[in-house]
């Protein structure tokens, strides 16, 4: 492995102005996942138009602290208030603020922040061993890999996420029907425009973002009954003993490696990894009553796998230009609003970007690592700042945003459209991620496939053929048959276990 372009991606990190951006980056992190319901797909979608008068490496660098800054803000409500600020945190809250009542918060946090950091360093490093091999791996990939590929994408999103699996899938239909908006780029013919010329080019990335994941984000959470926020217990004794550490060490490196593994699947991320590794841990135990009153190994593997998860997602979306989760489905929209296309020749096209935004992360963890515990009694303050203070400006800077990108009002209308979707689609259980992932995969999908069965001449076996989309769209077929066959097999056992209970 040539290491200069590694070297090189280092010096593009500590230019000042990119430095900069990378600490505003984790820091806005830490403050979106301090906060309940923003999320960092919505932050990173109302900041999209200011990516605009910045350097496509300067962009990313500050997007991409914004995505693993947002696990450890998180983490600081779960354990001092029992108030999870972004969903992969969820898990943290059982052990977490149990350890807080018990007057160990600094002990908790500080297992958290050594867990995130570690977890994140981990992946970080597999990241730039594996990212390249699987780049030039993926340039033998031609239309027909690529079909498989956005096929088996878009099925995993909706079968892998969290939530009801038949409201993904229908999420994720209404995504591939939006990606049609527009002329056919092969015969020019107008789709579902209605004979408006505002949508003859298609429906762009940003208003879909910034409606569903901006302005319905904030419709929902201003519906939603806040709490009073109740006093943060006190932080003391940071640094966790000898004996924490010891018992975390395990819960540690497997919460690393599930994250990483987790991390790369499209629709798994950091929720599922955080909900794996508590589980993983909790099955483990010599002990398990003790997960929920305050078990530091309930804090390590969740805290570990989601800091892991959010690093390795960045894998796919590099090396094969395909969003494993709904923040880097923005996060490629941003690299194509740049003029930057993600994908296996992004490594040899674009190197600086490739590896400034990679080695950014190592830059960026030991930031949070440093920042993560003095700014606690910030965070907790910003929390008490009405919800109607700051949604009214959030929507303004939405709404101007998204004009700012194309000058054209009928955006606006879009972001307001989509806002409505989005508020709707949260009040009934769907989540906005599968909709966007599947907008994103839907025109890679049907350019892939009308070019592979002109290159097959119409003769649909050519995908079977392939060693390579052969063995993904085996793989797509294990994964649509799985939820059929798992009832199955439940019900052949059931049987056989009543018969060896009886005596």
């Amino acid at each position: 492995m040539d290491l200069t372009p590694v070297v090189e991606g280092f010096s593009v990190v500590l230019e000042p102005t990119n430095l900069l951006f990378c600490l505003i980056g984790v820091v806005v992190g830490m403050l979106v996942g301090v906060l309940p319901g923003l999320g960092p797909a919505a932050t990173i979608a109302i900041l999209l138009p200011i990516t605009f008068g910045l350097e496509p490496v300067t962009a990313i660098i500050m997007l991409a602290g914004i995505f693993y800054g947002a696990q450890y803000g998180g983490t600081i409500t779960s354990v001092l208030l029992r108030l999870p600020g972004e969903a992969s945190s969820v898990v943290t809250v059982f052990d977490g603020h149990a350890m807080a009542r018990q007057g160990r918060a600094g002990t908790a946090l500080g297992i958290a922040a050594i867990g995130s950091f570690i977890g994140g360093t981990v992946s970080i490093v597999a990241l730039s061993l594996l990212a390249p091999l699987v780049a030039g791996f993926a340039l033998d990939f031609g239309p027909p890999e690529y079909t498989a590929l956005a096929l088996l994408g878009i099925l995993l999103v909706a079968t892998v996420s969290s939530g009801h699996r038949l409201k993904a899938l229908v999420a994720a239909c209404v995504g591939l029907l939006l990606a049609t908006v527009g002329r056919d780029s092969f015969t020019g013919a107008a789709r579902f425009t209605f004979e408006n010329l505002s949508l003859a080019d298609g429906i762009d990335f940003v208003p879909i973002a910034m409606g569903l994941f901006g302005l319905g984000e904030i419709l929902y959470n201003l519906e939603e009954r806040h709490r009073a926020v109740q006093a943060p217990a006190r932080v003391a004794d940071v640094w966790p003993s000898r004996a924490d550490l010891r018992a975390s060490s395990g819960a540690i490196g497997r919460g690393s490696l599930i994250g990483f593994v987790l991390g790369i699947l499209p629709g798994g991320g950091a929720t599922i990894a955080s909900l794996a590794g508590y589980a993983i841990e909790k099955r483990r135990a010599k002990q398990p009553e003790r997960f929920g009153r305050g078990a530091v190994e309930g804090v390590a593997a969740p805290e570990t796998a989601n800091n892991a998860a959010a690093t390795s997602s960045f894998i796919p979306l590099l090396t094969l230009g395909i969003p494993a989760n709904a923040t880097m489905a923005v996060i490629f929209g941003a690299l194509l609003i740049q003029g930057v296309s993600p994908g296996p020749r992004l490594v040899t096209e674009h190197p600086d970007l490739f590896w400034g935004v990679i080695n950014s992360m190592y830059v960026g963890n030991i930031l949070l690592l440093i920042m993560s515990i003095p700014l606690v009694g910030l965070f907790v303050r910003i929390l008490r700042v009405r919800a109607t203070i700051l949604a009214p400006i959030t929507v303004l800077i939405t709404l101007v945003g998204v004009y700012t990108v194309g000058n054209d009002v009928f955006d606006i209308a879009l972001v307001i459209v989509f806002g409505a979707l989005g508020y709707l689609m949260k009040k009934l259980g769907f989540e906005p991620g599968p909709l966007v992932l599947a907008f994103v995969l839907g025109s890679l999908l049907e350019d892939s496939l009308r070019r592979s069965l002109i290159i097959f001449e119409g003769d649909a076996t050519g995908f079977v053929t392939r060693p390579i989309s052969g063995t993904l769209l085996a793989a797509f077929t294990v994964v649509a048959l799985l939820p059929l066959v798992r009832p199955l097999l439940a019900r052949r056992r059931r049987p056989a276990e009543e018969l060896a209970e009886r005596p």
